[in-house]
C-alpha cells in the first residue's frame, strides 16, 4: 500500500512556480561561469589539455556528491537541500576567477561542481514527485526552464565581457544567486513535498528477475543521458573557445554561441510535452539524436561564424529532450532509483566530456574533437531505436 500527501492545487502550483525558479538559477549561475572561461583560461595560461583537467573538476565534483546528496534529501527533504545548495552554488561561482593556475582553478571547480551537481539532484528529485503529485508530463517544462536561464546567463555575460573582469561579473552572479533563492527558498520551504511514504516489497525470485532486466533498461536509458550530457558539457565549456579561437570572433559573438544553443533547447523544451504526445519517446529520442548529430557536424566544422551558430542551434533542438525523456522514463521503471541511476550516468558525460575535448583538441584540432559530440549523439538515437520494443 502507498498513501500521498494530498496538497492543494494552488499550493502545487506555487510549488511548482518555485522549482522552476531554482532550475533557471541553475542554468543562469552555471551559463555565467561558462562564458568566462575563455578569460580565466588567458588568466591562468593554461594549455587546452590542462585546462580540460581543471575543467574536470566540475563534472568530477558533481558525481561524487551525487550519491550523498541522495541520502541527504532521504533524511532532511529535497526542499531544504535545493535551497542549501543553491547558496552553495551561488558562493562557489565567485571562486573560479580567483585562481591564477589551472591546479588551482581544478580544485575551485570542484567545489563549484558539487554545489552543481547536489541541486540538480535536489530539484531534480523535488520535481519528480510534483510530476507524479499532478500527473502531468510537465518534467520537459523545468527543464526548459534550467534552459532559459542558461540562455539568459550567456547573454548577459557576452553583453558585460568587454566592460566587466570575470571577478566583478560573477561576484554579481553570488549577489543574483543569494537575492533570489532568499525569495524563491522562502516559498519551497513553506510547503511540504508530495512524496509518497516509502515501502520495501519482499523480494521473490520472479521479481528479481523482472527487477534485473529492469535495471538493464534503466542503464540503457541512463547511457542516453550520458550521450547527451556529453554533449551539453562540451558545448558549454568549448563552444566559446571554438568561435573566438578557430574562428575568430570577438569575445563577445564566442559568448553568444552558448546562448544560441541556450535559445534552441528552450524552444524544444518548451514543446517536449506536444512533441512526446505525437511522436513518442522513441521517435523523439531517434530524431532528436539524428538532428543533434547533424546540427554538430555544421557547429564543428563550418568555416564561418554564421554557420558555426546555427549548427549550434540545431543541436540544441535535438539535444533538447533527450536527457528529461531518458531520466522520466528511468524514473517510471524503477522510481527513484532509476532516476538517480540515469541522473549519475548523466552526469558522468559530463565527466568525461571537457578532458576528452580537450586531450582531442591538442591530438588533433579542436573543430576535430567537437565532431565527438556528434557522434555520440548519433550513438543515443541508435541505442534508442534498438532498445524500443524493451523498453515498450
Amino acid at each position: 500500500m502507498r498513501t500521498r500527501i494530498t496538497v492543494p492545487d494552488d499550493t502545487l502550483t506555487r510549488l511548482r512556480i518555485a522549482l522552476t525558479v531554482f532550475f533557471a538559477l541553475d542554468g543562469f549561475v552555471f551559463a555565467g561561469w561558462v562564458v568566462r572561461i575563455p578569460a580565466i583560461k588567458e588568466q591562468t595560461g593554461a594549455s587546452a589539455s590542462a585546462l580540460g583537467l581543471a575543467l574536470l573538476g566540475v563534472s568530477a565534483g558533481a558525481v561524487i556528491t551525487m550519491m550523498l546528496t541522495g541520502r541527504l534529501c532521504r533524511r532532511y527533504g529535497t526542499h531544504r537541500v535545493t535551497v542549501v545548495c543553491a547558496v552553495l552554488l551561488s558562493l562557489s561561482v565567485a571562486l573560479p576567477p580567483l585562481t591564477h593556475s589551472a591546479v588551482a582553478l581544478g580544485a575551485v571547480l570542484l567545489v563549484f561542481g558539487a554545489a552543481y551537481g547536489s541541486i540538480n539532484v535536489a530539484f531534480n528529485s523535488a520535481a519528480v514527485d510534483l510530476v507524479g503529485a499532478l500527473r502531468r508530463p510537465i518534467m520537459p517544462s523545468f527543464h526548459a526552464a534550467f534552459s532559459l536561464g542558461g540562455m539568459l546567463g550567456a547573454g548577459l555575460g557576452g553583453l558585460v565581457a568587454g566592460a566587466l573582469s570575470p571577478t566583478r561579473h560573477l561576484f554579481g552572479l553570488t549577489v543574483i544567486g543569494l537575492l533570489v533563492t532568499a525569495v524563491a527558498g522562502r516559498t519551497l520551504l513553506r510547503i511540504p513535498a508530495p512524496t509518497p511514504s516509502q515501502e520495501v516489497p519482499r523480494q521473490t525470485s520472479a521479481p528479481r528477475r523482472r527487477g534485473t532486466r529492469t535495471r538493464g533498461l534503466v542503464i540503457t536509458f541512463g547511457l542516453i543521458a550520458l550521450c547527451t550530457a556529453y554533449g551539453e558539457g562540451a558545448l558549454a565549456d568549448w563552444s566559446a573557445l571554438h568561435l573566438e579561437h578557430d574562428l575568430d570572433a570577438t569575445p563577445g559573438v564566442a559568448a553568444v554561441g552558448y546562448s544560441c544553443f541556450a535559445l534552441a533547447m528552450t524552444i524544444g523544451r518548451l514543446t517536449g510535452t506536444r512533441l512526446l504526445e505525437r511522436l513518442g519517446q522513441t521517435r523523439t529520442l531517434v530524431g532528436g539524436g539524428t538532428t543533434a548529430a547533424l546540427g554538430m557536424l555544421l557547429g564543428a566544422l563550418a568555416p564561418a561564424v554564421w554557420a558555426a551558430l546555427l549548427g549550434f542551434m540545431i543541436t540544441g533542438l535535438g539535444l533538447a529532450n533527450l536527457f528529461p525523456v531518458a531520466v522520466e522514463r528511468a524514473g517510471r521503471l524503477a522510481g527513484p532509483d532509476g532516476v538517480a541511476i540515469a541522473s549519475t550516468l548523466g552526469y558522468g558525460g559530463m565527466l568525461l566530456g571537457p578532458p576528452a575535448i580537450g586531450f582531442m583538441a591538442d591530438w588533433f584540432s579542436l573543430p576535430a574533437a567537437l565532431t565527438s559530440v556528434a557522434a555520440l549523439a548519433a550513438t543515443a538515437a541508435v541505442i534508442a531505436l534498438l532498445t524500443r520494443r524493451a523498453a515498450g
